[in-house]
């Protein structure tokens, strides 16, 4: 599975809404998360990917893209 897959699989299971929802323009407030959801999508990238997401960095994940280019670039 792609990274960009699994982010949009961790974010559509915490937010409760359908994969199909999740596209990379989207803004997390856009998909009805709040700020504490925010943080534990943060928690559930770093768990999922097993890495650590600063607080500056995670302040700067505003959209699914961000998230996802992000991550590859953690992951690569």
């Amino acid at each position: 599975m792609s990274v960009q897959d699994k982010v949009i699989e961790i974010i559509a299971d915490q937010l409760g809404v359908s994969a199909g929802e999740v596209t990379p323009d989207k803004t997390f407030d856009e998909l009805g998360a709040d700020s504490l959801a925010v943080v534990e999508l943060v928690m559930a990238f770093e768990d999922e990917f097993d890495v650590e997401v600063e607080e500056s960095q995670a302040s700067e994940l505003k959209t699914v893209k961000a998230a996802i280019d992000f991550l590859n670039g953690l992951t690569s």
